[in-house]
């Protein structure tokens, strides 16, 4: 009787709380949700920096591919088609910064690109109707320039 009485469970735990396999595996389970987490901020953090480099990297070669545009068209046409193109050529370079201001915002603050970009282009074929100085074939050739720069860009890194 004696020995029975000591094979029975008590019904409270010990003072420490219960140490059972419960909370080894929330404990276990929380360690791997903290290494999850910050092996991912460091791919996010390595990304974002990917990212910012290849933003810079768009944005010189577009404005390399402007200035020689600008610099060709003042030796072969007038002030005014030379000015268009200028125009067009600073367009489509804000344009590609406010684009890729969007899109490194996606994800951290936002859910989805903004469409303040596409004002830049609305205004310019507004400017090149209400300027006389302003051509606008020249001004959206302008703009576009940024197009075959980042086609280039793609088929240099690749």
């Amino acid at each position: 009787m004696l020995a029975s009485s000591l094979f029975r469970s008590e019904t409270k735990p010990p003072e420490g709380g219960s140490v059972g396999l419960e909370n080894t595996k929330e404990a276990s389970h929380s360690e791997e949700k903290t290494l999850c987490q910050d092996s991912s901020d460091a791919a996010l953090l390595e990304a974002s920096e990917e990212y910012a480099q290849h933003q810079q990297r768009y944005i010189v070669a577009t404005s390399i591919v402007s200035a020689l545009a600008v610099a060709i068209s003042a030796i072969f046409f007038d002030r005014s088609t030379t000015f268009s193109i200028l125009i067009g050529g600073l367009s489509g370079l804000l344009y590609l910064w406010l684009l890729s201001r969007g899109v490194g915002k996606l994800g951290k603050v936002s859910k989805r690109v903004s469409k303040s970009q596409l004002l830049v282009p609305v205004v310019l074929v507004l400017a090149s109707s209400r300027f006389p100085q302003l051509d606008f074939l020249p001004a959206i050739l302008g703009f576009m320039l940024y197009k075959p720069t980042m086609i280039l860009q793609v088929l240099l890194e690749s």
